[in-house]
């Protein structure tokens, strides 16, 4: 699967939520989340990311290839998400840490997994390379059936 499958940047005003794709196999029927976890490296947490005045002081910088939390469903599988963003990380989603079934029951919501603020002047190029609902489904679409 690829970043597109896995996750989604919904922006507003500059700020990015992170959520989990609809196509994100731990949204389709039958899985069970097992633990979700911040902890990136021995020498990294996103749970660390402390925050501070209008500047955003404290907050982590990440490319878009960075990793925000590994998730564990029941089956065994393990699965990454990435920022696919540069820019501050402002805030992760302790509450999906007690409970990770707000993933699968309201992941465009409640469920989300990470708030990232882009620098000023890449957030316009980053809004306008998002797909929109439609551009995302068509590539779905092209994607399963080249795969069949």
């Amino acid at each position: 699967f690829s970043q597109l499958q896995h996750n989604n940047c919904i922006s507003f005003c500059r700020i990015c939520v992170i959520t989990l794709a609809e196509a994100h196999p731990l949204l389709q029927s039958g899985k069970t989340i097992k633990s979700i976890n911040y902890q990136i490296s021995a020498n990294c947490s996103r749970l660390q990311n402390k925050v501070s005045g209008k500047s955003k002081r404290g907050a982590q910088f990440l490319t878009e290839l960075a990793p925000l939390c590994r998730i564990s469903s029941s089956d065994g599988e393990e699965y990454t998400v990435y920022s696919c963003i540069r820019g501050r990380l402002i805030e992760v989603n302790e509450n999906i840490l007690n409970n990770p079934e707000l993933l699968q029951e309201k992941p465009s919501t409640e469920g989300y997994i990470a708030v990232v603020l882009p620098k000023f002047e890449e957030s316009k190029s980053i809004t306008q390379g998002l797909l929109t609902q439609k551009e995302y489904e068509e590539v779905l679409l092209k994607r399963l059936n080249n795969s069949s």
